[in-house]
């Protein structure tokens, strides 16, 4: 981060460095009460992800989709820091081979079918994304759209406390979720465009995966 500081300059870089980004945490809704809501979420998408990768080299079969790619990059980030890194090669050593294979991805033959998929993706899709994400991005979303700089209380992410004001990138998230699952022929807001097939928009429906409607903002 600083390589140009000798071994004496070192400490005292980084005690600036916590000194700067820790208070930071905040802005992204990470503090002390949010943070075995977090780390539990963490751990969980973890361990989803190590049972679903030990069969395939990606997340649909044998060739990378667009939700390796959406995946990958905070996981990757996540590998890079010695505290989930740590963690990451100790309980998911799936995890850790895929994001090294993303680093350099190719075809290695054809997608899988949904049922071939369902049993080690299905928690995924009920436990986090269904359970967790969109109520958490929902929420956030109509609080920004109210013009709130702040909910009234802690913002709930599955059943846990997430932040206490809305975050600008998550409604932007939602946003982008919700366009492009509206452009997917008959899916009616389904959260990926892979849902048009029947077998995957039910299961999307059944764990909660649908885009809710974009809320209009509030005119300032």
């Amino acid at each position: 981060m600083m390589p140009g500081l000798s071994d004496a300059e070192l400490p005292n870089g980084v005690a600036m460095i916590k000194a700067r980004m820790v208070p930071r945490l905040s802005f992204v809704g990470s503090t002390a009460a949010t943070k075995d809501q977090i780390e539990g979420s963490f751990k969980t998408q973890l361990a989803i992800l190590d049972a679903h990768l030990a069969k395939r080299p990606y997340l649909f079969g044998a060739r990378p989709a667009f939700a390796d790619f959406g995946l990958f990059a905070q996981l990757h980030q996540c590998s890079t820091d010695p505290t989930p890194a740590a963690l990451m090669r100790a309980s998911a050593p799936h995890v850790v081979k895929w994001i090294q294979e993303m680093l350099g991805p190719r075809a290695e033959g054809d997608f899988e079918p949904w049922g071939a998929l369902a049993p080690t993706l299905r928690p995924l899709l009920h436990d986090e994304i269904g359970a967790v994400f969109f109520p958490w991005t929902t929420a956030n979303a109509k609080a920004l759209a109210a013009g709130a700089k702040g909910p009234e209380g802690p913002l709930r992410r599955g059943g846990g406390q997430v932040g206490a004001r809305p975050d600008l990138q998550g409604s932007r998230l939602l946003h982008m979720v919700a366009v492009g699952s509206a452009a997917a022929p008959g899916t009616q807001g389904c959260a990926t465009r892979r849902a048009a097939e029947p077998a995957v928009a039910a299961e999307v429906r059944t764990t909660g995966c649908r885009a809710a409607p974009w809320p209009a903002r509030r005119s300032r």
